[in-house]
């Protein structure tokens, strides 16, 4: 490693502290108060510099605002049979309709980010840090506690690997790592075993979401291509959201109930 790189190396060996994320997050929400201040303040070059860079960020916020806008498509309407003969060159004209529709893909990805879903369970207890990381103890005299332990059920994907045992900062136990879950399709009424594909959210931390720590309320993304699950345009659905009713720490399962 390069010389001074230490706050690098730092991370890397002893990782970030527990709210970091919290931090990056509210960080970012005062920053739109802080341009906003040090806009109000800049006067000569170093102002009109400010105002062509936020100008150029303006532009291209609305160019994707714009994209994500409803869009004119024209449709083909149902020809009603006529009484007759049709001369031959009116054979290919039909009438044709306007109308503002939306591509399933930016649909979906609206609703996503709105967080608009149904869910069984609306609100669920949080878990504090304390309860969820055991602190373990290391060092030649067990001085040093920047270790912790997952205590509860958590996913990692097949092709994870764990970091040296020096670096690691946060270890999921083999036992407690799921693959499977139990999800029950509310229209159905029928429940499938099916392997899940991610962690989307756990509502108690932006950690517990990275780590992939499964608790109630915790939206989890499944494979349900065994269902046969079918689009509109005719495509097969490969994974789709489901949420977690159960505490797997205590019942050894993950059940769950996808959202439709």
């Amino acid at each position: 490693m390069p010389q001074n790189e230490y706050i690098e190396e730092a991370i890397k060996r002893y990782g970030r502290r527990f709210n970091h994320e919290e931090r990056m997050r509210k960080r970012e929400a005062r920053s739109v108060h802080k341009n906003s201040a040090t806009a109000q303040k800049l006067h000569g070059l170093k102002a009109k510099l400010h105002n062509k860079k936020r100008h150029t960020e303006k532009i291209e916020m609305k160019k994707t605002i714009k994209a994500h806008e409803e869009k004119n498509a024209k449709t083909t309407a149902p020809q009603e049979p006529q009484a007759g003969a049709v001369p031959a060159y009116l054979l290919d004209r039909s009438s044709q309709n306007n109308a503002k529709v939306l591509s399933n893909m930016i649909k979906q990805k609206r609703k996503e980010k709105a967080g608009k879903w149904n869910v069984p369970l609306p609100k669920v207890r949080g878990i504090a840090e304390d309860e969820m990381f055991k602190v373990l103890k290391t060092g030649k005299r067990q001085t040093k506690q920047w270790k912790r332990m997952v205590t509860k059920v958590t996913f990692v994907g097949d092709g994870f690997t764990r970091k040296p045992p020096k670096y690691e900062r946060f270890i999921r136990p083999m036992g407690l790592r799921f693959k499977r879950a139990n999800v029950t399709h509310p229209e159905l009424g029928a429940t499938f075993t099916l392997p899940m594909i991610g962690v989307k959210k756990n509502p108690s931390s932006p950690l517990y979401t990275q780590l992939g720590v499964i608790t109630k309320g915790t939206i989890i993304e499944v494979n349900v291509s065994e269902l046969g699950l079918v689009t509109t345009g005719g495509k097969v659905v490969w994974g789709k959201y489901a949420q977690v009713t159960n505490n797997p720490e205590n019942d050894g399962c993950i059940n769950s109930v996808l959202l439709v």
